[in-house]
């Protein structure tokens, strides 16, 4: 559990996966990470803003809980090999923790779940495996409450789907005015669901 929370061992998966789509996806795929890259910049900048005006206690500031820790190690990714520590929380830990809701991890798994969903249908879809693995680490791990977690998959969804509307909206009415061209080829940026 505390692999699949720990994002900095997955980020450069990410990153060339978000190069071999704009280099090999072609439309799709370049509409695909540009849409994806958006929601999660937008989603992630409400937040911060979130969590300090909620400000929900997380379960290791109310209770001592089981903390699972892995080793730091370089590369990022050899910390899945090491043996994790496992110790109870701590008074200082509740003093160091930031707020609960909403769950910045399963906040951006849903955006990019939702997004490959929309774009790659049924090989998206796959994504939700892992998006639902990161929620239940996060509760697991003790850093969220269930009800966190919930609440941010609704959240992220609605933030997502009103930005690939706009997004869409964007192209056909600006982007259409200015690059006629690119748009007469490529007449929607989000696929329908027919596609």
């Amino acid at each position: 559990m505390p692999a699949i929370s720990y994002s900095d061992i997955w980020t450069p998966f990410f990153i060339i996966a978000a190069i071999a789509f704009l280099i090999f996806g072609g439309f799709r795929g370049r509409a695909f990470v540009f849409c994806t890259t958006l929601a999660l910049a937008l989603s992630n900048a409400a937040v911060d803003p979130l969590k300090h005006a909620i400000e929900r206690p997380r379960p290791k500031q109310l209770q001592t809980v089981r903390m699972i820790e892995l080793e730091r190690t370089r590369p990022k990714i050899l910390t899945v090999f090491t043996k994790p520590i496992i110790r109870l929380s701590t008074e200082a830990e509740r003093a160091r923790s930031g707020a609960s809701f909403p769950s910045g991890h399963t906040n951006n798994n849903t955006v990019i779940a939702l997004c490959c969903t929309i774009f790659y249908r049924r090989w998206g879809k796959l994504y939700w495996i892992i998006a639902a693995a990161v929620a239940y680490s996060r509760i697991y791990l003790g850093a969220h409450w269930p009800s966190d977690v919930f609440a941010t998959i609704f959240l992220a969804t609605g933030e997502t789907l009103l930005i690939l509307a706009l997004c869409e909206l964007m192209w056909q009415k600006i982007i259409s005015r200015r690059l006629p061209e690119i748009v007469a080829r490529h007449p929607r940026l989000i696929p329908s669901a027919a596609s």
